[in-house]
């Protein structure tokens, strides 16, 4: 800098103090010096701050420089949010409901529970009384929900398992709830759009966790083109819990449901059926279907007072009393005619193995086997199942008397909720919780079973049972005949959305209810009547129901089915393979003590063998005129000439 730009700056200094003067906007005058001090004071603090700007310049270019303050400025405002958040934290009371971290574990994992601190939601433990039509609770005690009802896993089934309301269907008949005048105000009845009927926090909608769920592409194998198992998503085991409705669902019209039964049966061979069934007349069938409030059908144990006790298919009383003990969910399978081999489920959780009945009815011809194989006296319990002898079996076909515990689980399980059978020769592989609420609670159906994974047609099935010498033909073809008198028809996608007439009845999911105990009563009734092959009848007596009342079954594809149930094969099937691969691959020789014999070797030559001469190709004419000489008809041609 030079002499003329301090004195001009100085000069402007002393100009501002003297229009300040001149414009009386001090009173007093300063002194001079007093002025000029802090200005000498400015100027020498430029001058250091332009030669250091000068020589950082002077060693670094402008780019680094621009960088440089950046990096202050971020590093300045940076101190200052940390500053912040400092003191917002410090104001913060320590006594607040829930901590930053604490709502972002809730949002990220909700409803993490367990079954060991979560009451179950549907075992009351006092008095209730169900209304199924409102699906409303009459409440006689205090019922202490809290934890488990504030779980966000609750939210998502609100809106579905309310959705079936009487009020808003017109084919439902509205039921008013019963008047309780002991009731106090604390304790009246209870309408709210949770599941379970009782008063809690009504929390934000929650989705599904297998809403988004897709089936992946199927795997590209040409060498396995036949059936096999696809991706189902289950929810975990303590949510599926969780998420089983305390109270029944609503029966459409059907409300109340009995069964016929004397003691002093005599048999009718006229009406069809049997003796078990009832001989009911075809006038009885016809009105089976026609559904109202209060219905008597038959269903099976037409003779005696009680199932199992005297009505063919008995059972021990000390049995009996343990299965009327099921009151949740029920798990079943049979064996008759030591046709099948006893597969354990797996994949069974502790807490269904504590509350979930285990049952598999045998015959005493199983029983013994069961013995002889086991070496154990006492067959009572094998691995998870029950184990239960039937005697006095109904019918002579093995077949047709595994038909009475698939189809009439409900009589012997009178306080089971919920059922799910499996064939003998099925393997349960996923937990029973997880399959009824993927296949029943998660869209809320009451009746579930997979469709067949090839035929959709009555028709074709029957065709297909007759090639394979699944029953008589002339039997078969009597039934199909009956049927198409009654209006059967081929299927064909104007029954959507029924996806199908014949199902894969290995499986069957159920609630017991009474418009679904009446199906499986009178599904019964025409295997019982026609054939022992339920595929047939399957569709006739579903479009009858559905035709009445507004219900309907899910039929599931028959690869979710192979998911969570393992099929083996047959026992005479098992047999025959074993012998067919011993005749293949032998057994080897047992080995002796005795030492091995010295053989003289063999110094003679082997035989030669002579090989065919070989013949040079021919061509033109003469590979034509060949191949006419080694064929028969022309040989025996030229011999007549």
């Amino acid at each position: 800098m030079t002499g003329a730009s301090l004195g001009l700056r100085s000069l402007s200094y002393g100009s501002l103090q003297q229009q300040l003067q001149n414009g009386s906007l001090l009173p007093t005058q300063s002194p001079p010096v007093t002025v000029r001090k802090p200005a000498k004071m400015s100027l020498s603090g430029s001058r250091e701050k332009e030669r250091i700007l000068v020589r950082v310049c002077k060693f670094a270019g402008r780019r680094k420089v621009g960088m440089l303050l950046l990096l202050i400025a971020s590093v300045a405002v940076l101190s200052s949010n940390s500053v912040l958040w400092k003191d917002e934290n410090g104001s913060a009371s320590p006594d607040s409901g829930m901590g930053f971290t604490d709502q972002v574990l809730s949002f990220v994992n909700p409803g993490r529970l367990t079954l060991d601190n979560v009451r179950q939601p549907f075992i009351l433990e006092t008095d209730t009384e169900f209304d199924t039509t409102r699906r409303s609770v009459h409440e006689s005690g205090n019922l202490d929900f809290s934890k488990e009802f504030t779980d966000p896993i609750q939210n998502f089934v609100n809106s579905d398992r309310l959705s079936i309301n009487n009020d808003k269907d017109p084919d439902l008949p509205a039921k008013e709830p019963k008047p309780d005048n002991n009731t106090s105000s604390m304790q009246k009845s209870v309408t709210t759009n949770n599941v379970t009927g009782l008063s809690a926090p009504m929390l934000p909608s929650t989705p599904h966790p297998c809403e988004s769920f897709s089936f992946p592409p199927p795997l590209a194998d040409k060498k396995r083109t036949g059936p096999r198992p696809c991706p189902v998503c289950y929810v975990p085991v303590e949510h599926a819990v969780l998420l089983m409705p305390p109270s029944p669902a609503p029966s459409p019209l059907l409300k109340s449901l009995s069964y016929i039964s004397e003691v002093n049966l005599i048999a009718n061979e006229s009406n069809g059926g049997s003796v078990f069934g009832g001989h009911p007349s075809f006038q009885e069938r016809i009105e089976s279907f026609n559904i109202k409030e209060s219905m008597t059908v038959h269903c099976g144990f037409a003779k005696g007072m009680k199932p199992g006790q005297g009505t063919g298919f008995d059972i021990d009383e000390t049995d009996l009393l343990e299965m009327e003990e099921c009151h949740d969910v029920v798990v079943a399978s049979a064996i008759f005619g030591n046709y099948d081999i006893m597969q354990q489920p797996k994949n069974v959780s502790d807490y269904a193995k504590r509350h979930a009945c285990f049952y598999m009815f045998v015959d005493e011809e199983t029983e013994t086997y069961i013995k002889n194989s086991s070496g154990s006296v006492n067959t009572k319990r094998v691995g998870l199942w029950r184990v239960v002898v039937v005697r006095n079996l109904p019918y002579v076909d093995a077949r047709r008397n595994g038909k009475v515990p698939k189809l009439l689980l409900h009589r012997l399980f009178p306080n089971a909720r919920f059922s799910l059978w499996i064939d003998g020769k099925l393997e349960l592989a996923v937990d029973p919780y997880q399959v009824l609420e993927r296949f029943l609670w998660r869209k809320n159906y009451t009746f579930a079973i997979s469709r067949h994974y090839k035929r959709f047609d009555v028709f074709e099935e029957a065709e297909a049972n007759k090639a394979a010498g699944k029953y008589d033909n002339a039997s078969i073809d009597f039934q199909i005949e009956f049927y198409k008198k009654e209006g059967l028809t081929h299927y064909s996608p104007s029954k959507l959305p029924i996806t199908s007439d014949v199902p894969e009845g290995c499986v069957i999911i159920k609630e017991h209810i009474p418009i679904t105990n009446l199906f499986t009563c009178l599904w019964f009734n025409e295997v019982d009547r026609f054939t022992s092959r339920d595929q047939i009848s399957f569709s006739t007596v579903r479009d009858k129901l559905m035709s009445r009342v507004n219900w309907t079954i899910n039929m599931f594809m028959d690869c979710e089915r192979r998911n969570f149930v393992v099929q083996a094969y047959h026992r005479d099937l098992l047999e025959q393979r074993k012998v067919l691969t011993a005749s293949i691959f032998p057994p080897p020789s047992e080995a002796t003590n005795e030492p091995p014999r010295k053989t003289v070797p063999d110094t003679r030559a082997p035989p030669s063998r002579k090989l065919p001469p070989k013949i040079p190709a021919r061509r033109g004419r003469d590979k034509r005129s060949g191949s006419r000489r080694h064929h028969p008809r022309s040989a025996m041609g030229k011999e007549s000439n």
